[in-house]
């Protein structure tokens, strides 16, 4: 199945991916295609953690939300998926929301790459924070909500970055932990504000969230080669 893949990387370094420990956190519109992208890509090993279930708000962007799944446990959803993908994938759940509460549950350095996905700024401090004390490398998604243009997505330090608000907030709050850098995933494109109180949640499609996922495997296969593209 991955014949394709090795004419890019070739059959060593597909090797290696096998071999690889990978943990997701979030597999909502940006972590659930980045899962999808691992393990369409040859990582041998993933888990995902996520405390969430599938509601019907999900359908328009996320790739692992069906009409036939609302209720379902993302994680579960998730690897059903990934396992119907490749039956040889080792691939694990954890239905918890990752927060600092709960963070000594959760060895990192079990993991060779951790990619946050996900929506809070407190669980996003906790993941990045932990990797680099741990010495465990670590990518982040910013904000993809109430955006359009998949042109403006980049990758970049993110003290590098501009515009994003998520970026702007996040920045501030690493200096206080003595973090000094983090990959991330980022769009210069201003984000589209909700208009009226009568519906909830920010707008949303499916063209910016799952771009950033794959651009986040992207970076972590690439990263995990040692090559840089």
């Amino acid at each position: 199945m991955f014949s394709r893949v090795s004419l890019f990387i070739g059959e060593e370094n597909l090797k290696l991916l096998r071999s690889k420990r990978v943990a997701l956190f979030g597999v909502g519109g940006v972590g659930g295609y980045c899962a999808e992208a691992l393990c369409r890509s040859g990582v041998g090993h993933i888990t995902v953690f996520d405390g969430d279930t599938v509601d019907k708000s999900n359908l328009n962007r996320q790739i692992i939300a069906t009409s036939g799944n609302i209720g379902k446990d993302k994680v579960e959803v998730v690897k059903e998926r990934l396992k119907a993908i490749n039956p040889d994938i080792d691939v694990k759940g954890e239905k918890i929301f990752y927060l600092p509460e709960n963070a000594d549950s959760v060895d990192l350095t079990e993991f060779d790459y951790c990619v946050d996905a996900v929506d809070t700024i407190t669980a996003k401090l906790e993941i990045i924070s932990r990797c680099n004390s741990s010495g465990v490398p670590v990518i982040s998604s910013m904000g993809t909500g109430g955006k359009m243009e998949i042109e403006k997505l980049k990758v970049a330090d993110i003290f590098e970055t501009s515009v994003c608000p998520l970026a702007r907030v996040m920045r501030k709050e690493l200096k206080k932990r003595g973090v000094e850098r983090l990959k991330v995933v980022y769009s210069e494109e201003e984000p589209k504000k909700r208009e009226g109180r009568e519906k909830s949640g920010q707008p949303s499609m499916i063209f910016v969230p799952a771009a950033a996922g794959l651009m986040l495997a992207r970076e972590v296969i690439f990263d995990l080669i040692g090559d840089k593209k």
